[in-house]
C-alpha cells in the first residue's frame, strides 16, 4: 500500500472545516501543528514589528494514494483556497515508507476497494 502526505497551511479559523472535509473523503486521522507563521506574496502590515495577521495551523494527513486527490480537492474547497487570497494552501508529497498504521489498514483497504 502506498501513501501520500497532504500538508495544509491554513488560517486557524478554518482548521476544523479542513479536518472535517478530509475525514469525509476518507482520511483516517490528522495531526495539527498550531501557531505557525507565514508570509505570502504581499507581506502583511505590522505594528511596531508585530504582525497584525492571525496565526496559521499546519494540518498533516497521511492518506492512501488512491484517496489523496479527492481529499486534496475537498480540503481546497472547504478552505476556499481559490476564492479567498491568503486563506491557505495544500499540497501532497509521496511517502516512501510508513509504520504504525496497522490498526488503520483494514479501514483503508475497505475504503479503496472500489478505487482499485
Amino acid at each position: 500500500m502506498k501513501f501520500k502526505l497532504i500538508i495544509v497551511l491554513v488560517t486557524d479559523e478554518k482548521t476544523e472545516a479542513i479536518i472535517d472535509a478530509g475525514r469525509r473523503e476518507g482520511a483516517t486521522g490528522s495531526t495539527t501543528i498550531t501557531a505557525a507563521r507565514g508570509e505570502g506574496l504581499n507581506p502583511k502590515k505590522t505594528f511596531f514589528g508585530l504582525t497584525l495577521e492571525g496565526q496559521r495551523d499546519v494540518v498533516l494527513f497521511l492518506v492512501e494514494q488512491h484517496l489523496s486527490r479527492r481529499i486534496l480537492e475537498a480540503i481546497a474547497s472547504a478552505g476556499e483556497f481559490d476564492e479567498a487570497p491568503g486563506s491557505g494552501v495544500a499540497f501532497q508529497i509521496d511517502i516512501e515508507d510508513a509504520v504504525g498504521l496497522s490498526t488503520q489498514i483494514e479501514n483503508i483497504q475497505r475504503e479503496i476497494e472500489d478505487e482499485i
